[in-house]
């Protein structure tokens, strides 16, 4: 498609002429017959914008500024439909337009009310996401699939009775709202949940009658289905998962065979859509993110060093955190823009956000960055979309 990407002045003209496309197919729906019409608009064959191939449409539809698509979606569910799709991020990301933001679900100062805010690479608060639907949930799983965040079940609490839930729901930056997804099969909170070719699983947990788990499901977002696969050789509780060439690891927390808290390392393989075992995890973790084919670790017992998991070797090393911005022994992490940013757990003037930058010169990987919360950092997660 010539033209569409040679610089700002074409990227403005689908904003400029945005008003005029849904005008025209507005003006399109209103003539004529009015049930026709809705049989028309309701079509998943009719054109996305009359007169023009829709390899075209969806290209012109790509290049409108995201500001605007909430608004493209509410002119017809043909429209919608292809907002929320996987090919829309995908030809939003040939054309060079995705962005990437850090969503940090943050607590207020007396601890009662939770909000996702919204940060870009420089650390500027773009907006506050709408409040979750359904009831405040505490062990939920959090996992960013297609462009997307996945809020999938944990514990609530309703008329004062408290009780695992199955809920899963979704928010698509596109549209700006969340929607509800199919019910996980089985109601659980204080598992372990990542991403993997495209599929997105739960690992564990506490059951609803606070029994521990060793269940495993799949989503397909394709279908919109959960589906349970091979379960854990034994229940694992207060655990997390990650993924690494289209394996699932899940380590940390505790499990029925051992003693405290496990070091053992289980990895699902989902083509032999089997589970092996690894002696090496990390134990007692309450923070950990992936970067590239590394996973970063902060482990209970020693909250001044950064802990590497290196897949391709299945190695680790140790890292020292520096007393540089702050003294605090308690972090979450975040990243951005392929760095990794601890957040402080403790509130202190002035401090700074620690950054880890593993591509760095040794020497120099560490340093300091203005990028910070508005509030306690809960979790965070990276939306690319």
């Amino acid at each position: 498609m010539p033209g569409f990407v040679s610089g700002k002045k074409r990227l403005m003209e689908p904003n400029m002429c945005f008003n005029a496309l849904i005008e025209q197919h507005a003006s399109i729906r209103s003539k004529g017959n009015s049930r026709l019409t809705s049989e028309v608009a309701n079509n998943l064959y009719s054109p996305i914008l009359p007169g023009l191939p829709d390899d075209v449409s969806k290209y012109i539809l790509a290049l409108v500024p995201r500001s605007n698509f909430p608004t493209m979606g509410a002119v017809s569910k043909r429209w919608r439909s292809y907002i929320r799709s996987k090919e829309f991020v995908t030809i939003r990301k040939l054309l060079g337009l995705l962005e990437e933001w850090l969503c940090i679900l943050t607590m207020d100062a007396e601890g009662k009310q939770s909000q996702w805010e919204v940060l870009n690479c420089k650390g500027n608060k773009n907006r506050r996401l709408p409040l979750m639907p359904g009831p405040v949930k505490a062990g939920f799983g959090v996992v960013v699939i297609n462009g997307k965040l996945l809020v999938m079940a944990g514990y609530s609490v309703i008329d004062g009775t408290g009780s695992a839930c199955a809920d899963v729901y979704q928010y698509d930056p596109c549209l700006n709202s969340w929607s509800k997804l199919a019910n996980m099969n089985v109601a659980r909170y204080e598992f372990a949940c990542a991403e993997v070719n495209g599929m997105v699983y739960a690992v564990g947990g506490y059951g609803i009658d606070g029994e521990s788990l060793s269940s495993v499901e799949v989503y397909d977002p394709e279908t919109g289905e959960w589906t349970l696969v091979e379960s854990l050789r034994r229940p694992r509780w207060g655990c997390f998962a990650c993924g690494f060439d289209g394996k699932l690891y899940v380590m940390g927390g505790r499990s029925n065979f051992t003693i405290g808290n496990s070091r053992f390392v289980d990895v699902y393989n989902p083509e032999r859509h089997a589970w092996c075992q690894m002696k090496n995890g990390c134990v007692m973790v309450t923070a950990h993110a992936v970067i590239e084919k590394k996973l970063f670790c902060m482990e209970w017992k020693n909250q001044r060093k950064l802990s590497i998991f290196d897949a391709e070797d299945n190695s680790w090393k140790m890292v020292p955190v520096p007393l540089t911005g702050s003294s605090s022994i308690g972090f979450r992490f975040g990243i951005l823009d392929g760095k990794l940013l601890l957040f402080s757990l403790e509130e202190e003037p002035g401090y700074n956000t620690l950054l880890y930058d593993p591509h760095a010169a040794p020497g120099s990987e560490w340093q300091t960055s203005k990028i910070k919360p508005s509030g306690l950092c809960l979790c965070s997660v990276t939306l690319i979309a």
